[in-house]
């Protein structure tokens, strides 16, 4: 009776998030202008574009499926097959909705701009030369600069697909493919984690959210959806490591996290993720100890190697800033942004996270004299309260003013394992599948 009678406090949560994203959409259009902001369709990057596509059948498919059995099977199938089987689910979800803009617009050509990586494929032909050399391009006024999204992250991101370009797989479509199927299996490493720190009950509550979720619409195919895949895998090995996994996938662990950070400077605020997967673990670090010399020695690699060849980290952090603001940032007010990039949080996370956080807040300060929660929900909503703060962090600071439909997909994915704590599961998947379907055939989104 005590979680039915909590239902209309979900819904009273997400309303609010739908008066938020309200409030952005109405302010964004009506009190600033596009030279304020700086997007088409205030707080989303795109315009007001109604349209079908060849993915909308498939989309709405896949999403009719979910929702009708998604439950059902997250909670019946051994757990071996659980993971292969979302990671094709989302993959699913992930195509279908970006081939609702067609192939080419949708997948093909979204890296191929401007200001995306593959632009500047042909600079890289020394790739040594071009890292030592890469500092020197990112300010506006410095020769040759580098397009946006070039300059605004490390050069590992652009150096990905130089190299995929290197092995044969170059061009729009390759990168795409790429991109998606590594980004959908970040909700694999997400309930390899849950499962790890907080039991495979409630890992299994999650999975479906975790397959449909909204943020897909832009995980196919922005590069921070191949970035929010290796900081899950980072936080995931780093899971195994603290329950009691070979001290290898400590290792493992170290590399992908140093490695993220050579992805995106903002995704450094996985530590915080990470601090909260050792206070999850703290029993096996105790017992073990030593898990810190191959975590750490792990974590050396990438930012060694990029340095012995000559790029320089912390110069291309501070040259980055100021771009920042040289550019959009110097004129993209932080009085709207700072309380509308939460706007487009809840377009990519969905009311049902809204909702699942209210409830995960309500697991951490609930009081003795109502019942102490079970050990694995609160274990599961420090996780996920972990997930926030860093997200809130990131908002603070100034450096994601607008944009960050596709900045932080990497922090959301830690967002949605709070759905597992709802009721009635089908009726907030359906949500979920809803707000993706009506953004991307709504909206043409953009970066």
């Amino acid at each position: 009776m005590t979680r039915l009678r909590s239902v209309p406090r979900d819904l009273y949560a997400a309303a609010a998030a739908v008066l938020l994203v309200a409030a952005a959409i109405l302010v964004g259009r009506h009190v600033y202008t596009y030279d304020d902001l700086i997007v088409g369709f205030p707080p989303l990057l795109g315009r007001w574009d109604p349209h079908l596509g060849p993915g909308t059948p498939a989309a709405v498919l896949v999403a009719a499926a979910t929702v009708a059995y998604g439950p059902a099977v997250a909670a019946r199938l051994r757990w071996r097959a659980l993971l292969p089987a979302a990671w094709g689910a989302a993959m699913a979800w992930t195509w279908s909705l970006a081939l609702i803009d067609g192939w080419e617009r949708g997948v093909a050509g979204r890296l191929t701009t401007s200001q995306e990586y593959l632009w500047v494929i042909d600079r890289w032909r020394d790739i040594p030369a071009t890292l030592r050399d890469f500092n020197g391009h990112i300010l506006l006024h410095s020769p040759d600069n580098w397009p946006a999204h070039v300059a605004g992250h490390p050069p590992g991101a652009t150096l990905t697909y130089v190299l995929l370009d290197r092995i044969g797989l170059g061009g729009g479509g390759w990168a795409g493919t790429w991109t998606i199927t590594v980004g959908a299996t970040a909700c694999v490493a997400v309930l390899v984690t849950v499962r790890a720190l907080a039991g495979e009950r409630l890992a299994r509550r999650a999975a479906p959210f975790l397959v449909l979720a909204p943020a897909a619409v832009w995980m196919g195919t922005s590069a921070d959806g191949y970035f929010a895949a290796v900081a899950a895998w980072a936080v995931a090995l780093l899971a195994l490591t603290v329950t009691g996994r070979s001290l290898w996938w400590a290792a493992g662990a170290g590399l992908l996290f140093g490695l993220t950070c050579y992805l995106s400077y903002g995704l450094t605020l996985f530590a915080v993720t990470g601090a909260a997967v050792l206070v999850l673990g703290r029993r096996g670090v105790r017992e073990r100890p030593l898990l810190f010399v191959p975590l750490l020695a792990g974590m050396a690699v990438v930012p060694v190697a990029f340095t012995v060849i000559g790029f320089d980290w912390w110069e291309a952090y501070h040259l980055l800033v100021e771009r920042y603001y040289e550019g959009a940032a110097g004129v993209r007010p932080y009085a709207y942004w700072v309380w509308a990039n939460l706007a487009c949080t809840v377009l990519i996370a969905g009311l049902a996270t809204v909702a699942g956080l209210r409830r995960a807040g309500v697991v951490l300060i609930r009081r003795r004299g109502e019942g102490d929660a079970p050990a694995e929900d609160l274990r599961l909503a420090f996780l996920v309260a972990a997930g926030l703060l860093a997200l809130l962090v990131a908002d603070l600071s100034g450096m994601s003013k607008a944009e960050t439909e596709r900045i932080w997909l990497p922090f959301v994915q830690w967002l949605l394992p709070a759905c597992a704590f709802l009721p009635r599961p089908r009726a907030w998947l359906a949500a979920q599948a809803v707000l993706a379907l009506l953004v991307n055939h709504l909206v043409a989104t953009g970066w």
